[in-house]
C-alpha cells in the first residue's frame, strides 16, 4: 500500500470513527434526528425481514442510533487500515443511509432551518458517501480483478488458437505423410 493512499484512507476513516464514537458515547444527541428515519425503517425491516431477522432489530432509536455508531467505527477502522476495504465501504455507505434519509432537505423531514444547515448536511453526507464509493473501488494500481479475469480468459482463448492452429498444421503433415506412405506400399505390390 502506498503512503499516499494509506493517508487518504486514514483521513476518511477518520470522519467516521469519529462519528461512530460521538454516537456510542452520547447517542441521545442523535436520537431526534434519526427518530423520523428509525420510525418509518424499522417497521419496513419487521415486514419484509425473515422473522429469524425481525425479531433481532431493536425498536428503540438509542440502541439503533448505537448500533450504527459501532458500524461507522468498525468500517472506518478496517477502511484505514486497508484491509477489507470493500466490505469496509459498503459497512460505511449502509451507516450512512440513515444520516441521508435524516438530513434530506427536501421533502416531510424538513426542518425549520433558515440558515440552511440541513442541506449543509445533507451535502456533507453525500460527499462522504461518494468518497466511500470511491474508497471501495481504489485498487492500489493494481488491475481490478474483473480485468484480470477478462485478459486471463484472452490469454487462454489465444493460446488456445495457436494450439489449435499447430495441431492443424501437424496433422495436414500426417495426412500427407500417410499418404505417401499409403503410395509406396501401393507401387510395392503392383
Amino acid at each position: 500500500m502506498s503512503l499516499p493512499r494509506f493517508v487518504a484512507r486514514s483521513m476518511l476513516a477518520s470522519l467516521f470513527v469519529g462519528k461512530g464514537a460521538k454516537a456510542l458515547r452520547s447517542p441521545g444527541e442523535l436520537v431526534p434526528v434519526a427518530q423520523p428515519v428509525t420510525d418509518r425503517l424499522v417497521p419496513l425491516v419487521r415486514k419484509y425481514a425473515p422473522t429469524s431477522v425481525s425479531s433481532y432489530v431493536p425498536t428503540d432509536t438509542t440502541t439503533l442510533v448505537r448500533l450504527g455508531g459501532l458500524g461507522q467505527i468498525l468500517g472506518g477502522l478496517a477502511l484505514a487500515k486497508g484491509a477489507l476495504r470493500r466490505p469496509a465501504a459498503l459497512l460505511l455507505s449502509l451507516s450512512m443511509l440513515p444520516q441521508l434519509l435524516a438530513t434530506f432537505p427536501f421533502g416531510r423531514n424538513k426542518a425549520t432551518d433558515d440558515d440552511g444547515a440541513q442541506r449543509r448536511d445533507f451535502a456533507n453526507n453525500i460527499a462522504l458517501l461518494g468518497g466511500v464509493l470511491l474508497a471501495a473501488q481504489d485498487t492500489e494500481g493494481k488491475p481490478s480483478l474483473a480485468w484480470r479475469a477478462s485478459a486471463g480468459s484472452e490469454r487462454v482463448a489465444a493460446r488456445t488458437r495457436k494450439a489449435g492452429r499447430k495441431l492443424a498444421k501437424q496433422a495436414a503433415r500426417a495426412k500427407k505423410d500417410a499418404q505417401r506412405a499409403a503410395k509406396r506400399v501401393e507401387k510395392k505390390f503392383d
